[in-house]
């Protein structure tokens, strides 16, 4: 019988068990924190009729939803074509594309969230200037905490959670993301209408192959989703949103999973004269690691779907020989996936504060997914030791942890290492596939290259 761990406690159980355990974390929330959510909700909703009521096409969106019982219908694709979204009095035409979208952009939802006084990041920087010794720490910059609920997604929603978190570092960040994103909606949407842009994603052409898996459909399901969904939302946007798949040569057929990779150019080999452990999969999320996808002009039997892809510089992807020369040459295992997110953060410009040299960076936060679960690395730190050696922890936001708690941690300077640090010895699973986003907006031509969900693939 498989078996797999539990993502928030790392008990080892059968793989037909993971679910029901995992959702058991969850079942002793306080009856205080769903008020809040509720009251939360409730103030969001009325502050955002007051503060977008002076906008005429705003206001129009408030219009259509009073209607929407009426007029308007959200229908699932079920695999067809057929419009999910259309007005009775159009005789049940078809809609194009831009109509879908118009749609889609009044009719979407702002999600709830609990807001952290102060800024989450904020709170962790001055925690981390306070620490005791040689460090060092580069942080992404402003991000939101979105936590997974009860009565919502618990269990199967921290893809689309992640999603939420990177996206709020997007509208804040880089302005010019905020101008696309969502329509230009300046909000992070809930996950339902998180569901509607990635369909309409799919109808465009970006991961075709990665659509079949779905049916094409993914509104109201409860269906896992990863990086490579991530990225597909995102680059239908314009955005360059980028995948880098970590494991070991050995079992490089075991890659063959991303939805949409196309086949190139040979992966990079590092630590050839490393043994691989015997890799096994288990669990929901086997679907990324193990599909029986076809694709024409592929020799191989399992799927088609490659993680060791040519890497086109005309989109703006370094080469693996560029990724890997910024790595340290003896890095082994999965210390060379902490080079790898060392040297992302501290690339390019960047501020320092503190004497601790906390720096905050420029980069996106990282998508960071592996068997059964999926959260964000917001940063990176380096412990300096008497004798020169180095110690690294990421830190990780995980969508399955209470903002509320992970916040007075923060605030109280208490208990915040166990939430939000993990060092190299909590690396266990064979395969991790992070997701960042470049700067800048595709032109038309980078757009028709971004429908292929590449990966540059590195090896333990």
């Amino acid at each position: 019988m498989s078996s797999s761990s539990c993502p928030f406690c790392h008990l080892t159980l059968p793989s037909s068990d993971l679910e029901r355990h995992a959702n058991s974390h969850f079942e002793d929330e306080d009856i205080q924190l769903k008020q809040q959510q509720q009251q939360l909700a409730a103030d969001f909703e009325l502050a955002q009729q007051i503060a977008l009521s002076p906008s005429p096409k705003l206001h129009s969106i408030s219009l259509l939803s009073e209607q929407s019982i009426r007029d308007m219908q959200f229908e699932s694709t079920s695999g067809s074509k057929k419009s999910w979204c259309h007005d009775r009095n159009m005789d049940d035409r078809e809609w194009t594309m831009e109509e879908k979208i118009s749609c889609l952009i009044d009719l979407q939802t702002r999600s709830t969230f609990y807001k952290v006084e102060g800024g989450l990041m904020a709170l962790l920087r001055k925690c981390l200037e306070s620490e005791p010794g040689k460090t060092t720490s580069i942080l992404s910059g402003y991000i939101d905490h979105f936590q997974s609920i009860v009565s919502e997604d618990v269990g199967w929603g921290c893809g689309w959670r992640n999603i939420q978190m990177l996206s709020s570092h997007l509208l804040v960040q880089r302005q010019e993301v905020r101008e696309v994103l969502f329509g230009g909606s300046g909000f992070v949407p809930d996950i339902p209408s998180l569901q509607r842009w990635l369909e309409i994603a799919w109808e465009r052409g970006f991961d075709v192959l990665g659509s079949d898996q779905f049916s094409h459909s993914i509104y109201g399901s409860k269906k896992w989703i990863g990086a490579t969904e991530c990225a597909s939302l995102l680059r239908s946007f314009g955005l360059r949103a980028r995948i880098v798949d970590f494991g070991p040569k050995k079992y490089e057929s075991l890659y063959l999973s991303v939805p949409g990779s196309s086949i190139g150019a040979q992966g990079m080999r590092t630590n050839t004269k490393k043994k691989s452990k015997e890799v096994h999969l288990y669990g929901p999320i086997d679907r990324y690691f193990s599909r029986d996808v076809h694709q024409a002009g592929s020799s191989c039997q399992e799927t088609s779907n490659s993680f060791k892809v040519q890497v086109d510089s005309t989109i703006g992807i370094r080469s693996r020989e560029d990724i890997a020369n910024n790595i340290t040459k003896n890095s082994e295992g999965h210390q060379f996936l902490m080079d790898f997110v060392w040297n992302y953060f501290s690339d390019q410009s960047s501020t320092t504060f503190g004497n601790q040299h906390v720096i905050v960076s420029e980069k996106t936060p990282l998508y960071f997914q592996h068997d059964g679960h999926s959260r964000m690395i917001i940063g990176i730190q380096v412990k300096h030791g008497r004798t020169g050696n180095q110690q690294y922890n990421l830190l990780v936001l995980d969508p399955g942890h209470r903002t509320t708690a992970l916040a007075r941690s923060l605030r109280e300077n208490v208990g915040w290492q166990k939430l939000l640090k993990r060092g190299i010895h909590t690396l266990k699973k064979p395969q991790y596939q992070l997701c960042y986003v470049d700067h800048g907006i595709a032109s038309a031509e980078e757009m028709d290259l971004l429908k292929t969900i590449d990966s540059v693939f590195l090896e333990f």
